[in-house]
C-alpha cells in the first residue's frame, strides 16, 4: 500500500531539488559533468548500506537526491555540447513522473486506453509532418529500436517468408559509412550478418554521391539508408535525388531521420528534409529535438500494412480476437510506456511553433560558432553546419586529449568524431542556454587545452 503523505511530501521534495537543479544548471553554476570512478561515488551516496538496510525517508531522501544530481551531467547547462539527448522540457518530465506513478503499459489497449489513444494522435501529427497521409506509425524506446522496426518491415515487403523460412543468402542494405550504427547492428540482428552491408559510396564528408549509386545486378536489397541528418557530422543526405532512383528501382527507401527530422517544424530549415515524403519509412527521435526525456522514438511507414507486416508473433494470452487499438504487433516491446504522453505535453505547453523555434535557435547556435571560430588563428572547420552539429580541429595537437582536458575539468561537455580520416572535435548545440558567451569561451577554452 501506498503512505500517500509520504508520497506527497516525497514529491514535494523532488520538485524542489529537481528545479534547483535546472536552475544552477542553466545559470552554469556547477561544472557541466561530474564523472568520479564507481567505487567512490557509490560511497559517497552510501548505496550499499540503502541497498542492505532500506528505511529512507523523505528527509534521507532529500540528502540522497541533491547528491545524486550533483554527480552526473548537466545536459542544461550552456557548456553541455556533447551527445544528442536533449535538455528535456518540464512538461516532458511531468509525463515521465506520471507515468511513474501510473505504469500503464499500453502497448495493449486495455492496459493504458488514455496512454495509447495521445500516441496515436501523436503519430497522426508526425505523419502528415512526413507526409504520409495514409500512413502508420508506432514509437519506440530509441531510434536503434526504431531502425530495427523499420528494417523489420523492409525485410517484409521484400522477403515476406523471411519470418517463418529464414534469410536468403542473398539480401543486402545499401547504407553510407556514415549510417548510424544501429543500422548495421538491425543487419546482424536481421540474420542477415553485418557483411550484408553494401556501402554506399560518399563525398569527402561522408554524404551519399547520388551520381555513383550502385548496379543492382546481382544484388537483392532490403532497403537503402539515407541520413537526415548524419550522426557525426550533422549534414544531410540529398532526400529528393536518393528518393527518385528507389522509386525507379523498386528499392525501399528508408529515411533515418533520429535527429534532424525536427527540422521539420521550422520554416527556416524545413527544406534540409525535402524529398522525405518519397521515403517508405523514417524514423524520428523526440528524446533529440523535440525535447523530451530518453527516450521516445517513432518509426513511421509510407504504407500503414507495412508496419503491420513487420511481426508475426503468436502468444494465446496477447494475440486473439478484434485487437483493432492494440499496438504491440509493431513493436519489438510488449510492455511499452506512455511515450507519446511526453511529445503531446512539450507541444501542448509549447506547441508546434515554439518546438519549431527552438530547432531553429540551436541550428543558429551551431552557425554562430562556425562564424567565431573561422575567424580565429588555428581552428578549422571541415564544413559550413547545416544543423546544430558543428566539427572542428584546432591546430596539431591530439584532438582527444584537448577533448578530455576539458572533460576532466568539468568545463565544457563535447565529443569527437573521424571525418575524412582525420579525428574533429564534435559540438552539438542542445541546451537553450547556450549563447555567444558559452561559444567563444569554449573556442578560448580549447585553444587553452591544446597549449
Amino acid at each position: 500500500m501506498w503512505t500517500i503523505e509520504e508520497f506527497v511530501k516525497a514529491a514535494g521534495v523532488t520538485a524542489a531539488e529537481l528545479a534547483g537543479y535546472v536552475d544552477d544548471s542553466q545559470r552554469g553554476e556547477a561544472p557541466v559533468l561530474r564523472r568520479r570512478p564507481p567505487r567512490e561515488l557509490a560511497g559517497r551516496l552510501d548505496l550499499r548500506r540503502w541497498i542492505a538496510e532500506g528505511g529512507m525517508t523523505p528527509e534521507s531522501y532529500q540528502d540522497f537526491l541533491h547528491a545524486y544530481l550533483e554527480e552526473g551531467t548537466r545536459l542544461h547547462h550552456p557548456a553541455y555540447l556533447g551527445h544528442q539527448c536533449a535538455a528535456p522540457d518540464f512538461p516532458a518530465a511531468l509525463a515521465d513522473f506520471v507515468h511513474g506513478a501510473v505504469n500503464n503499459p499500453m502497448a495493449i489497449y486495455e492496459m493504458g486506453a488514455a496512454a495509447a489513444t495521445v500516441e496515436f494522435e501523436v503519430l497522426r501529427w508526425m505523419l502528415a509532418k512526413v507526409g504520409f497521409p495514409e500512413g502508420g506509425g508506432v514509437l519506440t524506446h530509441g531510434g536503434s529500436l526504431a531502425n530495427l522496426t523499420a528494417l523489420l518491415a523492409a525485410r517484409a515487403r521484400a522477403v515476406p517468408e523471411a519470418w517463418d523460412d529464414g534469410v536468403p543468402d542473398d539480401l543486402v542494405i545499401l547504407a553510407p559509412p556514415s549510417a548510424h550504427y544501429s543500422v548495421a547492428r538491425a543487419a546482424g540482428i536481421l540474420g542477415m550478418g553485418q557483411r550484408s552491408i553494401v556501402p554506399l559510396e560518399t563525398d569527402e564528408l561522408g554524404r551519399i554521391d547520388v551520381t555513383r549509386l550502385p548496379d543492382l545486378t546481382g544484388l537483392r536489397p532490403v532497403a537503402l539508408v539515407a541520413g537526415a541528418c548524419a550522426t557525426a557530422t550533422g549534414l544531410h543526405d540529398d532526400l529528393r535525388a536518393i528518393g527518385e532512383w528507389c522509386r525507379e528501382r523498386g528499392v525501399w527507401f528508408h529515411v533515418d531521420g533520429a535527429h534532424g527530422a525536427s527540422a521539420l517544424l521550422s520554416p527556416e530549415h524545413r527544406h534540409l528534409l525535402d524529398g522525405i515524403e518519397l521515403a517508405d519509412s523514417v524514423i524520428w527521435d523526440a528524446h533529440k529535438m523535440l525535447r523530451t526525456s530518453s527516450l521516445a522514438a517513432a518509426v513511421l511507414v509510407r504504407r500503414e500494412a507495412d508496419l503491420d507486416a513487420a511481426f508475426q508473433q503468436e502468444a494465446s494470452y496477447l494475440f486473439y480476437g478484434d485487437q483493432g487499438f492494440d499496438l504491440i504487433h509493431r513493436t519489438v516491446e510488449c510492455t511499452k510506456a506512455a511515450l507519446g504522453l511526453k511529445i503531446f505535453l512539450n507541444l501542448a505547453w509549447r506547441g508546434e511553433r515554439g518546438l519549431g523555434e527552438y530547432v531553429a535557435r540551436q541550428y543558429r547556435a551551431a552557425h554562430r560558432l562556425w562564424e567565431l571560430g573561422r575567424q580565429r588563428p588555428g581552428f578549422e572547420f571541415p564544413y559550413e553546419p547545416e544543423s546544430n552539429i558543428v566539427c572542428f580541429r584546432y591546430g596539431t595537437a591530439d584532438q582527444v586529449a584537448i577533448r578530455e582536458r576539458l572533460l576532466a575539468a568539468g568545463a565544457f561537455h563535447l565529443t569527437s568524431a573521424e571525418i575524412g580520416g582525420r579525428r574533429h572535435l564534435r559540438v552539438a548545440v542542445m541546451a537553450p542556454a547556450t549563447d555567444d558567451k558559452t561559444l567563444e569561451a569554449l573556442l578560448d577554452a580549447v585553444a587553452e587545452a591544446a597549449a
